[in-house]
């Protein structure tokens, strides 16, 4: 069994929906559920705001982000690298 540790950065991996901030790209992350009592599986999207110093990514790229501390109001993560 796998223990895990705790320090490690949280990493996701997502597409950039969203490329027309400055030094920020909004990351749609795509995860799949299953509901506890009728085990019918869904899925969940969720948008991230994520920093990127260049701007190198646009829209549809496949990224990872990572967690970080907070960059401003609502950036909690980076980019780190195409996926």
């Amino acid at each position: 069994m796998e223990t895990s540790n705790s320090k490690l950065p949280q990493t996701m991996t997502g597409t950039v929906v969203s490329a027309k901030m400055l030094k920020t790209v909004v990351v749609e992350v795509r995860s799949h559920r299953r509901h506890p009592k009728y085990h019918k599986a869904y899925s969940v999207t969720k948008r991230y705001k994520a920093h990127v110093e260049d701007g190198s990514f646009g829209v549809g790229d496949s990224v990872i982000i990572s967690a970080c501390r907070p960059i401003s109001k609502d950036k909690r993560f980076k980019v780190i690298s195409k996926a």
